[in-house]
């Protein structure tokens, strides 16, 4: 497994829909990972001045990410190799 940074731009988006799109993707990575298909969601960072969002993921590769970003109907820019250097 791998940690994965995906990229959004969320500029003006309500709190209350940015804590919705979190929790679908908590929630549909439990129902990928149900499925076979292990990924991880480990947190997200926002910046609501500029709207840039950040969230990491863990998983095989970047594909998975990106597929369930989309069946989360969740927007992003990229996804891209990270590495979570949280203590």
């Amino acid at each position: 497994m791998q940690v994965f940074m995906v990229e959004r731009s969320l500029k003006g988006i309500p709190m209350d829909q940015l804590a919705a799109a979190q929790q679908r993707a908590i929630r549909t990575a439990g129902e990928m990972t149900a499925a076979g298909t292990p990924i991880r969601y480990i947190r997200t960072t926002f910046v609501p001045e500029s709207g840039q969002c950040m969230c990491l993921f863990e998983s095989s590769d970047a594909e998975c990410v990106k597929a369930l970003n989309r069946k989360a109907e969740i927007p992003f820019n990229s996804v891209t190799p990270a590495l979570d250097l949280a203590p």
